[in-house]
């Protein structure tokens, strides 16, 4: 099972976004995806549909539930959800109490039968806590959205120290699977420019997919779908199609 983390400090990257558009982008070509919901902001969990009082990432990371208890169907066939369940926000402080706090959630995906799931993508919150933490540790690939803006740059490089310190200290199987650059306005020379940044700093760990600015990528959470049923003609559908293919190549490569 590919675990991906999909990861920035800056909060309106793209993050949540691309979690549930790549996982529904994957599932269309066959994969089943395990998409894990960290953000207490529960984004991701609405987006699905995930019920309110649902248990899931808090009752796993804190009170020794199993996956099987917090694992639940989405509204896309191949897509299963754990939901930010209600304690999620009160997790951090429960963990930084607990010794080994940071291996928890890996612990726990080591326990997963391998034809279970074929990847598990992991939404992180826009912060360097325990709960980013815990997965960087359990991943071994980290995907990084990055808006197609100046000042995101100088987010993208403290995430980069962040990824050396946790390979370091925790987890030297993590890698960079790869940047993607998101919220692309074709309009402006400004993103352009930066996408050309992008590419001229990290060569050929940027995807050739970017995700371009998109009305309809905007509207679909709205609507509780995934771009791809919201408006599969829509620029956002094809690009997450695309970025779908290259994590696939990425696969068949590995």
């Amino acid at each position: 099972m590919r675990i991906i983390a999909i990861a920035n400090h800056k909060g309106g990257s793209g993050k949540t976004t691309t979690a549930v558009n790549l996982a529904a982008a994957l599932a269309d070509r066959g994969r089943r995806v395990l998409l894990f919901d960290l953000d207490p902001q529960a984004s991701a969990s609405h987006w699905l549909g995930a019920p309110e009082d649902s248990p899931g990432a808090a009752e796993l990371l804190t009170d020794g539930v199993g996956l099987d208890g917090v694992v639940h169907p989405t509204r896309w066939p191949g897509v299963e959800l754990v939901p930010a369940s209600g304690g999620l926000a009160r997790a951090e402080k429960y963990l930084a109490r607990e010794l080994g706090a940071e291996v928890v959630l890996r612990r726990t995906l080591e326990r997963v039968h391998a034809p279970s799931w074929q990847y598990a993508v992991i939404d992180c919150p826009p912060a360097l806590g325990l709960l980013t933490l815990n997965a960087l540790v359990a991943a071994r690939e980290v995907l990084v959205p990055v808006e197609a803006h100046v000042m995101a740059l100088r987010g993208l490089a403290q995430l980069m120290g962040t990824l050396d310190l946790v390979r370091e200290r925790l987890n030297p199987d993590l890698e960079l699977t790869g940047i993607l650059a998101c919220r692309v306005d074709g309009r402006t020379r400004h993103a352009q420019e930066v996408v050309q940044e992008l590419v001229s700093r990290f060569g050929e760990r940027v995807y050739r997919s970017a995700i371009r600015e998109n009305v309809r990528l905007a509207e679909a959470p709205s609507f509780a779908q995934p771009i791809m049923q919201y408006d599969a003609r829509s620029a956002g559908a094809a690009d997450y199609g695309a970025l779908a293919e290259e994590v696939i190549q990425q696969e068949r490569r590995r």
